[in-house]
Parts: structure tokens; sequence; C-alpha cells
């Protein structure tokens, strides 16, 4: 954005606060690592096993059982 320089960079051109925009961005959504670990979360994509809750060994152990049953 390019600012008006007779309002002291406080007002974009568009004549928005500057700092309101700022304040509103902030509240306004997650952050691009939030959204990352969100995705992850919901949708089990490949290399992010960092942000699962998953407990591998119990999936090992029912998938082992249930092969057992077979």
């Amino acid at each position: 954005m390019k600012e008006n320089h007779a309002n002291n960079g406080k007002f974009s051109s568009a004549q928005t606060s500057r700092d309101e925009m700022l304040e509103q961005s902030r509240l306004s959504g997650l952050t691009y690592n939030e959204a990352k670990e969100y995705i992850a979360r919901t949708t089990g994509g490949h290399g992010t096993n960092i942000y699962s809750d998953t407990d591998v060994e119990e999936v090992r152990r029912k998938n082992q059982q249930s092969q057992n049953n077979k």
C-alpha cells in the first residue's frame, strides 16, 4: 500500500488507519504457521507427523490384533 506522506504515515492512501488495520489483521484469524498446523492435523498430509497426536505404537498394536483375528 502506498502511503500518503501528508498524514505522517498514519493512514494508507485509502485513508485507513494503519494501526487499526494492523490490529484488525492480527485478530482476523490464524497465522501462517497455525494454518499449516491445522491443515496438517486435519488432512493427514505427508511429512506432518510433528503435528500429529496419534499414538503410533497403539495403532500398530491394533493393526496387529486385527491381523491376528483374521
